[in-house]
């Protein structure tokens, strides 16, 4: 019997490609080749009213999403909100690549499995352990998916002055079991966050030879006698602008 460790068929070929689903949409065909995706709904109405965003285009993953196009720094870059998930996040990231994109850079919240990372704390991951399913569609199964980009995403915090720090990071699809045990042997294992996407988009942009950035900001902590939620859906408009503006910082240098 087979499992879902034995998934994976490097056949660039499936039965539905992204191309014939962007196909059959009335949007544009071609988006700007940088884009920015966050997993904050809330960061959409501060793209619009702070930094100019325009629609442009719409998918449709059970209902619709809004594309974006911003204008920053001479660059025109597309902006677009991932519904929450690796499954999600994967599927329209394929999307995105058929319509033209070349390079993604995503954020958003995680949570933290060393109570010492502050809310708010700037990481990057370097390997997220595989504890999801749609990565073992796009990379032979392994423990860990190998972040490629996160050198040069740290290279460019550098550059921006930003303080962060660099570690493993935990990718479960079942946020209601991260149960204390499991909690803790990630731990030991050295991962510093835990998050829903960074595996499954990791493999699914190297499986399609594109770059695939992600930055991460530490919201609530597991590593205590009991959870803390910390800042958890309770960031000011001040804080997203100020994290979409890392993104936007990073894109135009990507």
């Amino acid at each position: 019997m087979t499992t879902i460790i034995d998934t994976y068929d490097n056949d660039r070929e499936a039965i539905i490609m992204p191309k014939r689903i962007t196909d059959m949409g009335s949007g544009i065909k071609q988006l700007p080749e940088i884009a920015v995706a966050t997993w904050s709904g809330h960061s959409i109405p501060i793209a619009v009213e702070r930094f100019g965003a325009v629609q442009i285009d719409t998918f449709v993953a059970g209902m619709e999403y809004p594309v974006y196009a911003i204008e920053y720094m001479g660059r025109r870059l597309t902006f677009y909100f991932s519904p929450v998930g690796g499954a999600s996040s994967s599927a329209i990231l394929e999307e995105m690549i058929a319509k033209g994109v070349q390079k993604l850079v995503f954020y958003g919240s995680c949570g933290v499995l060393n109570r010492e990372l502050t809310a708010k704390s700037l990481i990057v991951p370097t390997a997220a352990y595989r504890d999801e399913g749609a990565s073992y569609h796009y990379a032979p199964a392994s423990t860990y998916i190998d972040v490629h980009t996160a050198p040069r995403l740290a290279e460019i915090l550098d550059e921006l002055k930003l303080p962060y720090v660099q570690g493993k990071t935990w990718t479960t699809d079942a946020f209601y079991r991260e149960t204390r045990r499991n909690m803790e042997k990630r731990k030991a294992d050295g991962c510093l966050t835990v998050e829903m996407e960074c595996a499954s988009i990791m493999a699914a942009a190297q499986f399609r030879s594109i770059d695939c950035y992600q930055f991460i900001y530490a919201a609530d902590s597991l590593d205590a006698a009991e959870w803390d939620s910390r800042t958890l859906g309770k960031l000011t408009d001040d804080a997203r602008e100020n994290f979409l503006k890392v993104a936007l910082e990073v894109a135009v240098r990507v």
